[in-house]
């Protein structure tokens, strides 16, 4: 492992987003591109092929006679349980739930569908996990506090920064509480939602926005401040400018300019990233240590 590295990586296949656009990924090219990079990756998964349990099952074999140690992976909403005790009894102790992600399928049959694999193969029966699980493309609050999962990923934090918002825990009694859904609040100056109230930060009342900008504030970010002005699509960018919307068709219209006076959440992406990934480490810190016990509420799945 490099001397400098500072984070440990996770290497998704990508094979949930090739599935929805029906691209192909090889199996041989996956090997190689880990083989070339395996001395920064910590973690990869599987190529696993979500219509076809057999396919993903090969696959794995493939990976593991290539020298490989790829997390087995098990696509709760559409496969049988037997392929999933398949991987617990081939003695796999980290293995990745899929195909939770896109919508697919609503919240609720998620939640039915993994109190079952649980309940009945994840879990003894005390509730103590049996193997690490990852969650794959999971992020819902809920969801991942009602299971003791090991570890989970998602773009979502990517998704709502590009978006223009950010992720900020509920208050109360004097503290940033994790364990509750958490305000997604528009904070872009370029946001759609600018005028509905309650949907953006310069919209919420003014209890509710004084508590947001104590949280941005505490994490050591500003809001930000930027104008706009009209000016001849001849205009030559300064440091602190940008343009606000597209090129328009006609020359002669004038095109909106984006002036930077202080850079801020409202104006910088980039800084939304941070402060989600800073909202998401916070939660990770509060949740409990794993192992910790799964006790089902509610129907016992739908297998």
């Amino acid at each position: 492992m490099p001397k400098d590295k500072k984070v440990e990586l996770f290497l998704d296949s990508g094979a949930f987003s090739a599935w929805t656009q029906n691209i192909k990924i090889n199996v041989d090219d996956y090997i190689s591109f880990i083989k070339e990079h395996e001395d920064v990756i910590d973690v990869y998964a599987n190529l696993d092929v979500i219509d076809s349990p057999k396919k993903t099952w090969e696959n794995q074999m493939i990976m593991e006679r290539a020298g490989l140690n790829p997390l087995p992976v098990y696509h709760t909403p559409f496969e049988s349980p037997k392929w999933l005790q398949r991987y617990l009894n081939q003695g796999y102790d980290y293995i990745a739930l899929g195909g939770m992600a896109g919508g697919i399928i609503s919240k609720k049959q998620i939640i039915k569908q993994l109190d079952f694999v649980f309940s009945n193969l994840l879990c003894n029966e005390k509730g103590i996990p049996l193997v690490k699980v990852h969650g794959f493309g999971l992020t819902a609050l809920d969801i991942m506090l009602r299971y003791p999962w090991y570890s989970v990923d998602s773009t979502s934090w990517v998704i709502t920064g590009r978006m223009g918002s950010v992720y900020i825990p509920r208050y109360k009694e004097g503290k940033w509480i994790y364990d509750e859904n958490s305000w997604k609040i528009a904070v872009s100056n370029r946001s759609p939602n600018a005028k509905e109230a309650g949907k953006h930060i310069e919209t919420l009342s003014p209890t509710e926005k004084r508590i947001a900008l104590n949280y941005i504030h505490d994490k050591g970010y500003r809001l930000g401040k930027s104008e706009f002005k009209k000016v001849d699509q001849t205009h030559k960018l300064q440091d602190n400018e940008r343009w606000a919307e597209k090129k328009p068709k006609s020359k002669t219209v004038k095109r909106e300019l984006e002036i930077i006076i202080e850079s801020g959440i409202s104006n910088k992406y980039q800084l939304r990233d941070e402060m989600n990934i800073i909202y998401f480490l916070d939660l990770e810190k509060s949740m409990p240590e794993w192992p910790w016990v799964f006790k089902m509420k509610g129907q016992n799945g739908l297998f």
